[in-house]
């Protein structure tokens, strides 16, 4: 019996052919940052052989240490790799675009019809999933990142500085780096990176970027090329930014969102669920652009769209630039603008980092002073997601009465949905679907 020859290597791909296979996961994106890598996964790796097994984990431990949605910076790194700047851009934009145009669909009928029975019905069924989601991020990070007593103590302090000291989220990531700092030179030890897998070799076969591949030209390390990319770069987030401020001056909320979600886009290390609580303060508490239960809310639907959680900041730029529109304005169209320019800023700096600093943070990975600091800091944001889960049950699960009591129901909805989740592993669309119904099925019985 004759034995099978080996698989070929597979033939160069397109950027035309890559072009539909990032807006096709555009539209099929769900499941957040693990099923999205997941995804990418299945079909990269093990299917079309476009990147071997261990660049693929490469290129996913690099994008774990950026600040930023880790699953949009590897489609952006990837398709970086296969074909050069353009490449990148087309992953990237593509990754993200069908669930901007999603969301900002699913914000005008929000605003437009949110008080309408059903609609209503339906969130107050889902607002429980998405206080449970959060609870189970961080238990999924915790049980990742918190390895040792001094990672978990970093977590229990975070949490105690945002949640009764009301520190900054900034000074929280702050004080996280200068601690991993100090221990990554003392005690480095407690401060090794994890989601490395060395040991991990699983082939499928001859990859267009294999084991072996020679790291590209355009993927080498040159001071110039950081150079020209970071000023591109600065370029392409000031003249826009510079352009709203004099069309409407640097208070109008257009300018303000372009520099509140610059800044936000920075601190997001440890994923979406990380910068909440600084888009929060600043988009609730500071600016006023929406209320706490509406900041809930866009959690649900960005829970239950297609693409990075972290586009929940299109939901509050749509949100704020409709409350804050001009007289005579078209609300949609201001809501639009607003969900757009959240956007552009909050996803510009992934694109830089693959760009200019890739080669850079990918030839010193391994080293303990560059990863500690950002361990550290993985730590911290364990501390924070709880403590924005308690903030979030506090809004969802009381109700605000002349004596404020429990809402039992929800409670109910909300600890069936963790036990769904952390138990049984349900999938985040179907508990959300699940729980719309539960919210559906309550408010008609009663």
């Amino acid at each position: 019996m004759s034995q099978a020859p080996p698989p070929q290597r597979p033939a160069p791909v397109s950027l035309r052919t890559a072009f539909w296979y990032w807006l096709k996961l555009g539209f099929i994106s769900f499941g957040g940052p693990a099923g999205q890598i997941a995804m990418m996964h299945s079909e990269l790796v093990e299917k079309r052989r476009w990147i071997s097994e261990q660049r693929f984990l490469h290129a996913l431990n690099y994008c774990m240490l950026l600040p930023g949605p880790e699953a949009t910076q590897l489609a952006v790194y990837i398709g970086w790799l296969l074909h050069r700047t353009p490449g990148a851009i087309v992953a990237g934009v593509l990754f993200v675009l069908p669930s901007l145009l999603i969301l900002i669909a699913l914000s005008w009928i929000y605003m437009a019809f949110g008080s309408v029975p059903a609609v209503a019905a339906v969130l107050y069924g889902i607002k429980p999933a998405v206080v449970a989601i959060v609870l189970a991020a961080a238990w999924r990070i915790g049980s990742r990142t918190l390895r040792n007593a001094a990672l978990a103590g970093i977590a229990v302090a975070s949490f105690v500085a945002i949640a009764v000291l009301h520190l900054p989220f900034p000074a929280i990531v702050l004080g996280a780096a200068l601690l991993g700092l100090v221990g990554g030179k003392f005690w480095p030890r407690y401060f090794q990176i994890g989601g490395q897998h060395p040991e991990r070799k699983t082939s499928y076969g001859p990859a267009i970027i294999d084991d072996d591949t020679p790291t590209p030209a355009h993927a080498r390390f040159s001071w110039a090329g950081l150079v020209r990319v970071a000023l591109a770069g600065a370029a392409l987030g000031l003249a826009p930014w510079l352009l709203l401020a004099g069309l409407y001056g640097p208070r109008q909320v257009l300018a303000q969102m372009g520099w509140f979600f610059t800044k936000a886009a920075l601190l997001t290390f440890g994923g979406a669920y990380a910068v909440l609580p600084y888009v929060y303060q600043g988009a609730v508490d500071h600016f006023q652009w929406l209320s706490g239960p509406q900041m809930i809310d866009g959690l649900a639907l960005g829970e239950s769209t297609p693409g990075p959680l972290i586009m929940i900041v299109a939901f509050v730029g749509f949100v704020g630039a409709w409350g804050q529109a001009a007289p005579g304005a078209v609300l949609g169209l201001a809501g639009a603008a607003g969900a757009a320019v959240a956007a552009f800023f909050t996803f510009l700096p992934s694109f830089v980092f693959i760009l200019a600093g890739g080669p850079l943070v990918e030839a010193s990975r391994d080293n303990i002073r560059m990863t500690a600091p950002l361990t550290a800091i993985s730590a911290a944001v364990v501390g924070v997601i709880v403590s924005l889960a308690l903030f979030f049950g506090e809004h969802v699960f009381r109700l605000e009465t002349p004596a404020p009591r429990w809402d039992l129901a929800a409670v109910a909805i909300g600890a069936a949905a963790c036990v769904a989740l952390l138990r049984f592993k349900v999938g985040t669309i179907k508990l959300l679907l699940a729980c719309a119904l539960a919210g559906l099925v309550l408010s008609y019985s009663t």
